[in-house]
């Protein structure tokens, strides 16, 4: 259901005559039938049928075909976006809208942004355009859009989830049962109540409010760092206490939570040293972008044990890094 969110908020966007959307209405709107607009999505084969609302794949199109060549315009899905040949180079020349997803993302470089001649706008049907070079779009003038909030219940429920499971050592578990072992020592010397621990998110946007309020009652500790305090009402309804230095935070936390965007600043934040400030075995949850860590850091400090659980978003993994 998450993307059909997405796609609902999308055609809103897409559609709506408002001042906040104007630029994709004027893009759209120009002329009936002179828009040629590709959207690059994962393919869901089989899976496609199981579900109506399954519309964030290739079969689904997000569930805005109908509307879109309703209106004139000449839709275009694949999922085929890498190398010289692939279906999207083949219309980057003459395309004039980009859709596409944070999971299955069209890299949206400078070299392609020089040879999409009439490229007017990129849309990230979800959250986070850390696939597109910003530099060379606002260069060009291009808009690039997301379709801001879609999916920030479904994050910070997979982040409850993640932080459940490594609390609960429970993916050896898993193993275990699946394996036909049963060897409780193995499991219950590294399995915990979550009540009492200290979580700490680096980010209280959207997402990371919505994280804390899901864990209030399980009687946590709750800190959180961000550039800016939430309303005092809402800070004392959750019972999260705010950390001006985040570097003052990360001891304090038994377990920490990445909610914050991918950006130059950002890339990289948690390398050796900002790990080392962490407790020994602190366990960490990143769903926000992979590249915020370093990822020799926190292989080591995994091997070394200083970090005893991470969970992290490998969404492209590769390009990414």
């Amino acid at each position: 259901m998450a993307m059909k969110r997405v796609a609902v908020s999308a055609f809103q966007a897409l559609s709506s005559s408002s001042p906040s959307s104007s630029s994709l209405t004027r893009h759209l709107h120009a002329s009936a039938g002179s828009k040629k607009i590709v959207g690059v999505f994962y393919k869901a084969n089989d899976y496609a049928k199981l579900n109506p609302n399954f519309v964030g794949c290739a079969e689904g199109a997000l569930g805005i075909r109908d509307w879109l060549e309703s209106q004139g315009h000449q839709y275009i899905v694949t999922d085929d976006k890498e190398g010289p040949g692939c279906e999207l180079e083949k219309h980057i020349h003459d395309l004039e809208v980009l859709i596409t997803t944070p999971f299955h993302p069209a890299y949206v470089t400078a070299e392609r942004i020089k040879r999409a001649k009439n490229l007017k706008l990129v849309l990230t049907a979800g959250i986070g355009s850390d696939h597109v070079d910003l530099n060379a779009a606002a260069a060009a003038g291009l808009t690039v859009a997301e379709v801001t909030g879609s999916n920030t219940v479904s994050v910070a429920e997979d982040e409850l989830m993640r932080i459940l499971i490594l609390v609960r050592n429970f993916i050896p578990g898993h193993h275990q049962v699946i394996n036909g072992d049963w060897n409780v020592a193995g499991i219950a010397y590294r399995a915990y109540d979550l009540e009492g621990k200290t979580v700490g998110t680096v980010g209280a946007g959207r997402i990371g409010k919505l994280l804390l309020q899901r864990l209030k009652p399980f009687n946590c500790n709750l800190l959180y760092h961000d550039r800016l305090k939430m309303e005092p009402e809402l800070e004392k309804e959750i019972g999260a206490k705010f950390e001006e230095d985040l570097d003052a935070m990360l001891p304090k936390c038994d377990i920490v939570v990445i909610n914050m965007p991918l950006t130059d600043k950002t890339r990289g934040m948690f390398d050796k040293e900002k790990i080392a400030k962490c407790k020994k075995g602190v366990l960490f949850v990143n769903n926000a972008r992979g590249a915020i860590m370093d990822t020799q850091a926190v292989v080591d400090a995994c091997s070394s044990g200083h970090i005893a659980g991470n969970l992290a978003t490998h969404q492209n993994s590769i390009k990414d890094q």
